[in-house]
């Protein structure tokens, strides 16, 4: 902590200055934690001064607090693709990231203790957007930028923390989740000269290969790139206390429809609040288990005892499948492949169907949702209809994200359906004005298919990937849609 205090005013972090009549400063507090690797061995201890932001009034202490950060498909896109076409994967990571940015707005902090030998009445005027200030991810976020862009680099149209350069030698290309940074891209030079430029203008930690990033464990072989989260999905199962429960093979049982008022409520719901939000980011790579999170996770409010045993039927699932992740080909074509399916009026307790779709970046899977729709469709053709609809919006976003790092899609993505009525009605005029009930932001998808930007092959039921994203399966249809996801175990058995 002395050594965090230290850093804190060699950074003049603030001012010590008399407290402003009227003033009431806001508190703070230190935070300790431990920070270990992806085997779980120890790391460092971290200490941190934290201001208590939760006192900051809306309007007089802080105004725009939106930082964003980069979404987990880009993140699995500049995976796939680095996989895809050799290209090196570097991390960098920002100490005291919030410390590099100004404030604009006057705060004032009382002195930590320890900062004076004595009682005093004067007051820490902050200078920097110290941690746990509601603008400080804002502040941090907004001086990044302006760094990358002195140095070339284009801040990309489809997502904010994406950052591109391209020269005579090649591209380089930069996510950034707050102050974890991947660099990749096929210039050496320019990733070179960037390290050196942000050594220069932050305290930074130096290049090293990805390994470990946001609870993402990166594997390199020689086939490609293993992306999965085993030490996350241990610590979940330590979570549930399930340590030497039995495994099962599928995540949900066939046939089972869960209901709000099913069995008896919970007189404690926080460990199915818990457990649910945990397997919420274990999604990041786990798609086999997505339509059954999007099943238990509709009852938060007031869960049941037959609510828990489904979350932990989905945990014991994944103790027999700790180690699977996602699995990224060297050698892949970088086209753009979807898949759309629904399952109507599957929601018991509303009748609403369930929308799933995938998409593929040639064998290497970036993209999926399993989610209820928000109306009731009349009939399996519309609820099909809307969840291509969905799928299409998708699909025009990474069309574009690809054509911006340099992978322009010549040809229409093919978005395979299994419902011929409603591929009619995409495709035929005629068919398309028997559907006007439909919301108009769902014909859309005329417009992607007239222009060429989607093409709508069918695709028989039994090869229908997205089955695994809308209802529950048996265990040979499951494992079979899996092998189908690219989903394998630890590299060591691939």
């Amino acid at each position: 902590m002395q050594e965090e205090l230290q850093a804190l005013q060699e950074n003049h972090t603030w001012d010590i200055v008399p407290c402003p009549t009227g003033v009431k400063p806001i508190g703070c507090k230190r935070v300790y934690s431990i920070k270990l690797r992806s085997d779980g061995s120890l790391d460092r201890y971290k200490a941190k001064l934290v201001a208590l932001g939760n006192r900051q009034e809306y309007g007089v202490d802080y105004e725009e607090t939106f930082a964003p950060v980069a979404k987990m498909t880009t993140v699995r896109l500049v995976l796939a693709i680095a996989a895809s076409q050799g290209w090196p994967l570097r991390q960098m990571d920002v100490k005291n990231a919030f410390l590099h940015r100004d404030l604009k707005e006057e705060i004032y902090m009382t002195p930590p203790s320890g900062l004076f030998s004595t009682p005093s009445a004067d007051v820490c005027k902050l200078k920097r957007s110290l941690y746990g200030l509601k603008q400080a991810p804002r502040a941090w976020f907004d001086k990044f930028r302006s760094t990358l862009i002195s140095f070339s680099f284009v801040q990309s149209q489809y997502d904010s923390s994406l950052f591109r350069c391209k020269t005579s030698k090649g591209i380089v290309l930069l996510l950034i989740y707050v102050d974890d940074i991947v660099i990749t891209g096929t210039d050496s030079t320019l990733i070179s000269q960037l390290q050196e430029h942000l050594h220069q203008s932050f305290h930074m930690k130096d290049l090293c290969p990805l390994q470990y990033f946001l609870g993402l464990e990166v594997h390199s072989t020689a086939a490609g790139l293993f992306l999965h989260q085993h030490k996350y999905t241990q610590d979940l199962i330590s979570l549930a206390g399930l340590q030497d429960g039995r495994s099962v093979d599928t995540p949900l049982e066939v046939n089972v429809k869960y209901r709000r008022d099913d069995g008896n409520f919970l007189s404690d719901p926080s460990l199915y609040r818990r457990l649910v939000g945990s397997l919420n980011y274990l999604t990041i790579t786990r798609p086999d288990i997505s339509f059954a999170f999007q099943q238990v996770s509709q009852f938060m409010q007031t869960p049941t005892h037959i609510h828990l045993a489904a979350v932990r039927r989905i945990i014991c699932y994944l103790q027999g499948t700790s180690d699977r992740g996602l699995f990224f080909h060297v050698g892949t074509s970088i086209r753009l492949v979807a898949y759309s399916d629904a399952d109507w009026a599957g929601c018991s307790d509303t009748r609403r169907s369930i929308t799933g779709w995938c998409m593929f970046v040639g064998d290497s899977l970036v993209s999926w949702k399993s989610k209820k729709q928000d109306i009731v469709s009349k009939s399996s053709t519309e609820s099909e209809y809307r969840a291509m609809s969905s799928a299409c919006s998708e699909i025009v976003w990474l069309r574009g994200l690809l054509g911006e790092l340099g992978f322009s899609q010549a040809e229409p993505t093919a978005l395979h359906a299994d419902n011929t009525s409603a591929i009619q009605i995409v495709a035929n005029p005629v068919f398309h004005e028997h559907m006007k009930h439909i919301e108009v932001d769902c014909h859309s998808i005329r417009d992607a298919y007239d222009s060429h930007v989607i093409s709508l092959p069918h695709i028989s039921t039994a090869l229908q990937t997205t089955d695994v994203f809308t209802k529950a399966l048996s265990r040979n249809r499951h494992q079979f849609l899996v092998d189908k996801l690219m989903l394998h175990n630890h590299p060591t058995s691939i």
